[in-house]
């Protein structure tokens, strides 16, 4: 069966290769709108803290021997309590000054973190077994789907709609939002503003720490692995709106499914696809599809 002289088959793979990248692009922009949208730090090192979460799922297994579900656990926890402290040592001492010097101590700061990774493991990709629990696969008729990937989409849709749900709708993040407006008056209920911005920034870094720790399986543990992809994320973040969680997580899917479709129809597009339509909407919409024009 074809679809417009293309093999199904062929089709649904590239649709489920750019569903898997959408869900790696929807956690990674929902930490980067997080901590953006909450604390207004542009966050750069947060490829590196991606790569981490990878790094710190491969040292588990060879290390100390815990798997990936042990790695599931702990490192987002590890990683996000490492977050905290640069948040409280580093960050906390800027957030008077111009919102330009966050970012690039956080852009040196994934420099000295990717170099170190580098000159210590080199640049070739470390293999990470997929947990036997998820190995082989699914034949759907039409597809065969690898039971890993499809746990990846699973569960990157019910954490980035989790979420969603506890900033918007409880009264946590009602605290979270009410802190980004008025920080004075949120102290004066009692609330501890400066914990709360430390929590939210280890929480942020957390989510990258968890999308390297599922994604290690599937892309390799390579410490150019989160280089590579935190352009493609900040563009997400751009598109969906820079602070907009619902955007981060429609946007990240979306674009990984128009990725998928663009490698079917013309595969010269693939890797500027995301790129061309970042341009469309700020021409068109400069706050991005789903944030605030101010």
């Amino acid at each position: 069966m074809e679809v417009f002289g293309i093999p199904i088959q062929a089709m649904m793979g590239q649709l489920l290769i750019g569903l898997i990248n959408g869900s790696f692009y929807a956690l990674l922009s929902l930490g980067l709108a997080v901590i953006f949208g909450l604390l207004n730090i542009i966050n750069f090192t947060h490829g590196a803290q991606y790569m981490l979460g990878a790094f710190g799922a491969y040292l588990l297994l060879n290390k100390v021997g815990l798997n990936y579900w042990w790695a599931l656990l702990l490192v987002p926890i590890l990683v996000g309590a490492l977050g905290v402290v640069i948040e409280r040592t580093m960050l906390a001492r800027l957030y008077k000054l111009d919102h330009l010097y966050g970012l690039l101590l956080t852009f040196g700061l994934a420099l000295m973190i990717q170099g170190y990774f580098r000159n210590e493991y080199g640049s070739t990709g470390l293999p990470y077994a997929i947990p036997e629990q998820l190995s082989g696969g699914i034949n759907l008729g039409f597809m065969f789907l690898p039971k890993y990937r499809g746990w990846v989409i699973i569960a990157s849709l019910v954490i980035c709609l989790c979420t969603w749900y506890v900033i918007e709708r409880t009264k946590l993040g009602g605290y979270l939002r009410a802190a980004t407006e008025n920080p004075q008056l949120v102290q004066a209920f009692g609330i501890n503003v400066p914990r709360m911005i430390t929590l939210t920034y280890g929480f942020g870094v957390g989510l990258a720490a968890l999308a390297g720790v599922m994604a290690a399986p599937i892309y390799q543990v390579s410490p150019q692995m989160g280089a590579d992809l935190i352009i493609v994320v900040f563009a997400v973040v751009v598109i969906g709106g820079m602070g907009s969680i619902m955007g981060a997580i429609v946007t990240g899917f979306g674009l990984g499914l128009v990725e998928g479709l663009t490698k079917v129809f013309y595969p010269e597009a693939s890797s500027t696809v995301i790129f061309i339509i970042m341009t469309i909407v700020l021409l068109i919409r400069p706050a991005g599809l789903f944030g605030t024009q101010k």
